[in-house]
């Protein structure tokens, strides 16, 4: 059986994208899945603390009301071994390839100074993956040269001290729902982004009902003014899209007025029952916080013989 591995970083809070995404796909595949909150990765811009807690708090509850009981789930941070890998891979890391991270430069553009974790970023990343030992990795195109980085690592590592990690194979998802920013069409919606163009999981209705009014449509209004064409009608294929992946019909809406009408309707409709589910369960959180201190001691368990492998070939045991 194939090891699934997904994490989520708590630097945001989750929107209608992440559900349909991400959180929808994991909920199918939960057989010999960890599915992790990177809550370290979170740390490597400028962040409140108190807002980290919060943040991370409420994204593990969302997993649950998502539906992952099955899966492992797990707070990085929990597990040791993550940044015990991470500095061994540093060892064997060079300066010039983590130059060359894309979301390096990008984080760090117009700053006066960065962290060092965002530029070792990456190298935590990939001791996130190898220590699962997973076969594939399914990445997306925003993360794909952070794992051509971890198959260069591994490769290397093996080469220079001997065979311990996997090398993974990159494969590419299938497509998913592509949910777009409300007000900027042309960006997805992210949880990191201004909530004007978000529509966050935990949002009333009513905020639903406000954000998907104020969304983006265009100056057209013909009979086929309701149509999809992501080159000329950005905002209203992104509505269009929304509203089938939320389960709702296009059929017979000839305005914007009548598609936000029927978007909303079909995106409260998939919000009310997994904001129940999140209400039930943060009225509990003993029972979230059980969940993933379970999680942490399978993990530990797994990462254990690897790290320790790890260690064995450097020279340290």
């Amino acid at each position: 059986m194939t090891t699934t591995l997904s994490l989520l970083t708590p630097s945001g809070r989750l929107t209608l994208g992440n559900l349909l995404g991400a959180l929808r796909p994991m909920a199918e595949r939960q057989d010999d899945a960890y599915y992790g909150l990177s809550d370290l990765h979170a740390m490597t811009t400028r962040h409140d603390p108190a807002l980290l807690r919060e943040r991370t708090a409420e994204m593990a509850t969302l997993l649950l009301a998502a539906g992952l009981e099955r899966a492992t789930l797990f707070r990085q941070s929990a597990v040791p071994a993550h940044t015990a890998l991470a500095y061994l891979l540093e060892c064997t890391a060079h300066t010039g390839e983590l130059n060359r991270m894309i979301q390096f430069k990008e984080k760090g553009r117009g700053q006066d100074s960065t962290r060092a974790s965002l530029f070792t970023y990456p190298v935590l990343m990939a001791a996130d993956i190898l220590l699962y030992r997973p076969s594939v990795v399914p990445v997306g195109e925003d993360q794909r040269q952070h794992v051509e980085l971890t198959r260069d690592l591994a490769i290397r590592f093996n080469r220079t001290y001997g065979e311990v990690f996997t090398v993974p194979e990159i494969v590419t998802p299938a497509a998913g729902a592509r949910v777009m920013d409300l007000a900027d069409p042309t960006r997805k919606m992210s949880k990191s982004a201004d909530a004007a163009g978000s529509i966050l999981l935990l949002d009333p209705p009513e905020v639903v009902r406000r954000k998907v009014a104020r969304a983006v449509t265009d100056s057209d209004t013909g009979p086929t003014s309701v149509r999809a064409d992501r080159e000329a009608k950005p905002g209203v294929t992104n509505l269009l899209e929304i509203l089938l992946a939320c389960g709702g019909s296009p059929d017979g809406l000839s305005s914007y007025g009548a598609l936000k009408r029927s978007v909303t309707d079909a995106v409260v409709a998939v919000l009310e029952p997994l904001q129940k589910r999140y209400a039930d369960l943060a009225a509990d959180p003993a029972r979230v916080d059980a969940v993933f201190a379970a999680g942490a001691v399978r993990c530990r368990a797994v990462t254990a013989p690897v790290l320790a492998a790890a260690e064995a070939a450097m020279g340290l045991a």
